[in-house]
């Protein structure tokens, strides 16, 4: 039998913190613009899971895209480096409260919903 696990919780990096985030990780692949990093209250930066720079701007240049954006970047999730970048996280979901931490200022079309579908997945 499968153990449920809590969805990670999805936070700006911009937003103030709550004490119970937990692990919070940073899962953009450019540093947030304005940002000191010791003021961005991060645990980790995991680059690698981000979506690659090809397409993460090919997205940015027509929004509309999106539904075709997800299905790509799962395609690159299931690839490589950001395979291995997931399985980090589902490791850090397995310890405990687990926060992904992005500057994305519209999250709900952006990659981050996308990890935390696929953390969700076992």
């Amino acid at each position: 039998m499968a153990t449920k696990h809590a969805p990670p919780r999805i936070r700006r990096v911009y937003d103030t913190p709550a004490p119970d985030d937990g692990t919070r990780v940073l899962v953009d692949r450019l540093w947030p613009r304005g940002v000191a990093k010791d003021r961005a209250h991060v645990d980790e930066w995991l680059k690698a899971v981000a979506p690659s720079d090809e397409l993460r701007r090919w997205l940015h240049e027509d929004r509309s895209r999106f539904p075709d954006f997800v299905e790509r970047y799962r395609a690159e999730l299931s690839d490589g480096e950001r395979t291995e970048a997931l399985a980090h996280l589902r490791e850090l979901r397995d310890e405990g409260p687990l926060t992904l931490v992005t500057s994305a200022k519209d999250v709900e079309h952006s990659h981050v919903p996308v990890i935390a579908e696929e953390l969700g997945k076992d």
